[in-house]
């Protein structure tokens, strides 16, 4: 199953797809007052991209370039938009270690960017 086939309601879905993005994990309280640790995760492919939500320990085993398979998952929609999920009967599982590069490159990118604005800062003007 490829991301722009995913429908908000669709169970049983299988998909590979690569971590495009991982944001901080942030802590909820469930109904029941149990608290738990939830991160958002970006996902894409070649046909598109998708929010999941990655629970408790899942969250240390994926990272950004990873490329991740998602067994028995759903389909939610939060705010009007299509979100996927594990869920407590699906599996996430690694399938290739990426090499960060995706996220090293934006970093290098911004690097260079500063050095450029740098270079436009003299210390006449500070005086």
């Amino acid at each position: 199953m490829k991301i722009n086939e995913l429908k908000a309601g669709a169970t049983n879905v299988t998909i590979e797809a690569t971590v495009a993005e991982k944001q901080e994990p942030r802590e909820v309280v469930t109904k029941y007052g149990k608290r738990l640790n939830v991160a958002n995760v970006t996902l894409k492919d070649e046909t598109g991209s998708i929010l999941l939500s990655v629970w408790g320990k899942d969250i240390d085993t994926i990272e950004v370039g990873d490329k991740i398979r998602i067994t028995n998952g759903y389909v939610s929609e939060f705010r009007g938009t299509p979100q996927l999920s594990a869920g407590k009967w699906g599996k996430i599982e690694v399938i290739e270690k990426g090499s960060g590069k995706e996220e090293e490159l934006k970093t290098s990118e911004k690097l260079e960017s500063e050095e450029d604005n740098f270079d436009d800062y003299s210390e006449e003007d500070a005086s």
